[in-house]
């Protein structure tokens, strides 16, 4: 492939609206830096309550799931429908599995009496992993309505502008995570 052949998986307006939300997350993180310099001793206090295991295990599920999401795209690129849905399933199920952890967590510091207002550092963590959250619903809902339009044929080797925009959306969810995740649960 030349230059000239060169562009940017999918859709070029998912690519604005992606540039958009890791603007947003770029604020929030910076937010939490700054504020964080400010309150070290809180916020490793704060953080050591973290459950680090499910974090991890949620990390690797999304890696996971964006795993299953390129060999979706490729399975499109090779005409493979059937496959490229069976993939997209399995990056469905991922991000069911970590929104399942992801509410343990939520619902295990509530049950402590954890909520926004804990503190600064809760209120970064709840606020930043539930805004991670629902963009992982919205990924969610992107790639069922891939895998829906896969199945009624919509896509094939020559189209496959639609499975690369919900694969582009996905991956900047499993970025944005990969980020989170060391800068909220590990980073001391």
């Amino acid at each position: 492939m030349d230059i000239a052949e060169k562009r940017l998986p999918g859709d070029f307006a998912i690519w604005i609206f992606i540039y958009a939300e890791l603007l947003v997350f770029a604020v929030f993180f910076i937010s939490y830096a700054v504020t964080r310099s400010n309150h070290a001793e809180l916020f490793n206090h704060s953080q050591l309550l973290l459950d680090r295991t499910a974090g991890m295990i949620n990390t690797v599920v999304l890696i996971t799931s964006s795993w299953f999401v390129v060999n979706a795209v490729h399975a499109i690129q090779a005409g493979h429908v059937k496959q490229c849905t069976r993939w997209l399933q399995g990056a469905i199920g991922m991000g069911a599995i970590f929104l399942v952890i992801k509410m343990f967590e939520f619902t295990t510091k509530h049950a402590e009496g954890i909520n926004l207002s804990t503190n600064a550092f809760y209120m970064f963590y709840l606020s930043l992993t539930f805004f991670h959250f629902m963009h992982v619903i919205l990924g969610m809902v992107i790639l069922v309505a891939v895998m829906i339009n896969a199945k009624k044929g919509r896509y094939s080797a020559t189209e496959t502008t639609g499975v690369e925009t919900g694969a582009s959306y996905w991956h900047m969810v499993d970025l944005v995570w990969i980020v989170l995740f060391p800068l909220v649960y590990l980073m001391r």
